[in-house]
């Protein structure tokens, strides 16, 4: 059966934390490798909660990945923060270069991903495994699609364990992007990263701020179901599955999903797939 891993954010208020709770006591019973936990507000390590991460570990037995951005850090507290991670078990991180948060003068020690993959390395030896992030659809701020795949062998070549990718609904870019990487020597996993759809124009939103592409026919498609809510939750599920198996019979390595703290769109999608 086929690796699965959730992605969580941090809860800001009790409601929120018992719809986190929720969801990871539902998608627990899919058997999942870990779980990864965003920054907090304002998307810093320093402004990150931590708290999130024990809750999922401690309460709910899950293995956890906290994120870990280079904005806004300094050497000695992301060394802080490794060492605080390392005493509590957890055994894997997810390194981003991250977004410069609003009001921010500087972006901190590190200026990328693979200068806070090295320093991490440099600090905690081989105890993480340390998963990057990658873009099958290039990155939305890189010069062009191959400058984007040096930036991503970089982070390879300081010692990074494997890649999660920008969530896309093109399964094309994603094997592209696997063959074109291998052709430059690079031989981590790469697993894709999965965005259910339960809120077609906030996904809209989401995919104009990061640069994923939603291919013309299934906006049509949603378009059509209008205001028809059942309908559109089949038809997302549908699509995102069909992604999922073709992903899974060319040889992906594993699944990420990005649940946005809800379960019922994943667990969809997962029964139909059999996981």
């Amino acid at each position: 059966m086929a690796q699965i891993s959730f992605e969580f954010f941090p809860p800001k208020t009790d409601e929120q934390r018992e719809q986190l709770d929720r969801a990871a006591r539902s998608l627990k019973a899919r058997g999942p490798e870990y779980v990864s936990v965003t920054f907090g507000a304002g998307g810093s390590t320093l402004s990150y909660t931590g708290e999130t991460v024990a809750r999922l570990h401690r309460q709910h037995g899950l293995d956890v990945a906290p994120h870990l951005s280079c904005m806004g850090g300094t050497r000695t507290e992301i060394a802080e923060l490794l060492d605080a991670y390392r005493a509590a078990g957890y055994r894997r991180v997810v390194a981003l270069r991250g977004d410069l948060p609003s009001g921010m003068a500087t972006p901190g020690d590190f200026r990328y991903a693979a200068e806070l993959v090295a320093f991490i390395r440099q600090h905690s030896g081989d105890h993480f495994h340390i998963e990057v992030a990658a873009y099958p659809e290039t990155h939305p701020q890189a010069d062009d699609a191959l400058a984007d795949l040096r930036h991503f062998k970089s982070k390879v070549d300081a010692g990074a364990n494997g890649a999660i990718t920008q969530y896309f609904f093109n399964a094309d870019a994603y094997f592209r992007f696997v063959d074109d990487v291998q052709r430059l020597g690079v031989d981590v996993p790469v697993v894709p990263g999965i965005m259910p759809i339960s809120n077609f124009s906030q996904l809209k939103r989401f995919s104009d701020a990061c640069g994923a592409e939603i291919p013309r026919w299934i906006a049509k498609r949603m378009q059509a179901h209008g205001d028809d809510a059942d309908a559109v939750r089949e038809l997302a599920a549908d699509v995102v599955a069909q992604l999922c198996q073709r992903l899974l019979d060319g040889g992906a390595p594993a699944l990420h999903f990005y649940t946005l703290n809800r379960a019922k769109a994943t667990i969809s999608i997962l029964d139909r797939i059999g996981i």
